[in-house]
């Protein structure tokens, strides 16, 4: 039985009065997985819902499987349901089909071969064998087992309620489950939030073996080169929405190079249509019917009059012609990109002499173990570690938000900024605009215009700050940061909700200029290019060595290659 495909078809999907999808189409065959990539607010999450049936569209058609799975961002399951629910609803479909083919074997013997019914009963019994086939039906359980075990879920008491577990736990549990229903169409919403490397790793693999389609909506660079064949980027582009073959680093190379053939296009029929309206206005002025004969021109004017001024007539025409054609045909300007500007990282140098920061067996009870490490003023240093290792409780002590056990020192007159993960403002109401300028005061605020960072567009600087997405509320806080940049920049990780090209532009504003980073993430795209040092904080497995005795952080040297270069 061949898989079926998933087909969308001139999708239109308003929000508002803003037209969020405008004739997106679409066509996932079996054995793709496509990426879907682009700004917060493209419309990522929109075409996942629309593929999936939960939102209609405008106008447009979906053709879909009839086994099709949807991971959103939302739990779809009931507080109150078990993990045996989630799991017994996971399986349901592999233990049906068992169940039928035991019915249908158990009517072939029983049933005549030369029967009127037994044809029917044997093609009933491949049709049955061939999907039971498919989803590996006779391994379901074992399989399901696997899943938990992989996404760190496999000690789980199954009596527990979804409502006993973080939010984090309750979207590796619907992760989980479709990974064991394993359905002809799987559409997955940011799925590798909330999971470590070696779940991420896991995923990654289960999504390479599916046979059926796999479309996801994703910002993790290393997860889209991992898992996509294809990828979809849903920015702003010539002809809309365009598809490119291969992973996130093939598409890499495309992009810049599709985006200076846009460049250069726009820029060549600018050009040409600046100069063809100086043709036609020049030659127009030449041809003019009362424009008398200049002095050189007496001698033959009568003679060649009447031939010039056909000659003249024909090229404004012919310009006149061209202008309007191409006026009516010529390409959009290519929208300005966010860009994040490197020099806006540029920190006024500390004074004196020695480390910024340094940390003697510094710990919190329960959340860090112990650290020594030292931060210099032109310092660039990633912290990483699994889940509770510790990250963001070591960024709020570098910070002074929170008073630990041990010694910390720091220099004297130090300026300190963090970007934490939760960002909150206190006035929702208030525009962008006025928030950005409120807190940095009218000169500064001046002096580094909100636009001029690239973080933030042109059309979001009058909304309510209430009314910013989650990525656009951490460009705001990102912004307001680098705006006056501080001596030491605490950075909780920053590339969380940020589309995959901004983070590029983040990582390469990293590597330069005078001041401090400390950066905390768990991106696997990041970490594989830092080329600072390295601080990993030890989870509760690794905190104490066969002897029992604590464990400091690892503190590696700069990598040779990477970003994150030490200024």
């Amino acid at each position: 039985m061949p898989q079926p495909a998933l087909l969308a078809h001139d999708l239109v999907h308003t929000l508002g009065d803003r037209r969020v999808l405008d004739g997106v189409s679409l066509t996932a065959s079996p054995g793709h997985r496509i990426g879907l990539i682009g700004e917060n607010g493209v419309g990522k999450s929109t075409l996942l819902r629309l593929l999936a049936g939960t939102d209609e569209p405008h106008a447009g058609s979906v053709t879909r499987p009839p086994d099709l799975g949807f991971l959103q961002q939302e739990m779809p399951y009931d507080t109150d349901a078990t993990i045996a629910d989630v799991l017994d609803d996971a399986l349901r479909e592999a233990r049906e089909d068992l169940a039928e083919l035991d019915r249908l074997t158990d009517q072939l013997a029983r049933t005549a071969q030369d029967a009127a019914e037994y044809p029917g009963l044997l093609d009933a019994y491949g049709v049955r064998l061939e999907q039971a086939q498919e989803r590996e039906a006779w391994d379901a359980d074992r399989r399901a087992a696997l899943v938990l075990d992989g996404l760190g879920l496999g000690s789980f008491d199954h009596d527990r309620t979804l409502g006993s577990l973080s939010g984090g736990q309750r979207g590796r549990f619907a992760l989980a489950a479709l990974l064991v229903r394993r359905p002809a169409a799987l559409l997955l919403d940011e799925p590798t939030n909330h999971l470590d490397d070696r779940a991420a790793a896991f995923v990654e693999e289960q999504l390479r073996t599916l046979p059926g389609v796999v479309v996801v909506a994703s910002h993790d660079r290393a997860f889209l080169d991992a898992v996509c064949t294809d990828l979809i980027d849903l920015d702003p582009a010539m002809q809309g929405p365009v598809r490119y073959g291969g992973n996130y680093s093939a598409y890499l190379a495309e992009k810049r190079a599709e985006r200076d053939r846009w460049e250069r296009r726009w820029a060549e029929e600018q050009e040409e249509l600046a100069a063809l309206r100086v043709s036609a206005e020049v030659t127009a002025h030449r041809v003019a019917p009362d424009r008398g004969p200049r002095d050189n021109e007496k001698m033959g004017y009568g003679h060649r009059a009447g031939r010039v001024q056909s000659q003249i007539s024909r090229r404004v025409r012919n310009a006149a012609r061209r202008l309007e054609e191409l006026e009516r045909c010529q390409v959009g300007e290519p929208p300005k990109p966010l860009r994040f500007e490197s020099t806006a990282l540029a920190a006024p140098a500390a004074e004196g002499d020695g480390p910024l920061v340094s940390l003697a067996d510094v710990r919190v009870p329960g959340r860090l173990a112990p650290v020594r490490a030292e931060v210099s003023a032109t310092d660039r240093l990633l912290v990483t570690g699994g889940n509770g290792a510790g990250k963001s409780t070591l960024l709020a002590v570098l910070a002074g938000r929170l008073t630990p056990e041990g010694e910390v020192r720091r220099r004297r007159g130090l300026t300190v900024g963090l970007l934490a993960q939760n960002t909150v403002f206190d006035r929702p109401d208030r525009s962008v605009r006025a928030t950005y300028e409120l807190a940095l005061g009218a000169e500064r605020a001046e002096a580094v215009p909100l636009g001029s960072l690239g973080l933030m567009h042109e059309t979001d600087l009058d909304k309510p700050v209430g009314r910013l997405s989650v990525g656009q509320r951490r460009r705001l806080a990102l912004a307001l940061l680098v705006a006056r940049p501080p001596q030491l920049l605490l950075l909780d990780e920053p590339t969380n909700h940020l589309s995959p090209r901004l983070c590029d532009e983040l990582e390469a504003a990293l590597g330069g200029g005078p001041g401090a980073i400390v950066l905390a993430s768990h991106d696997r795209w990041l970490r594989k290019r830092w080329q600072g040092r390295e601080i990993r904080l030890g989870s509760d497995r690794e905190r104490s060595d066969s002897a029992g005795h604590k464990l400091l952080a690892r503190v590696t040297p700069p990598h040779p290659q990477g970003v994150g270069r030490n200024g």
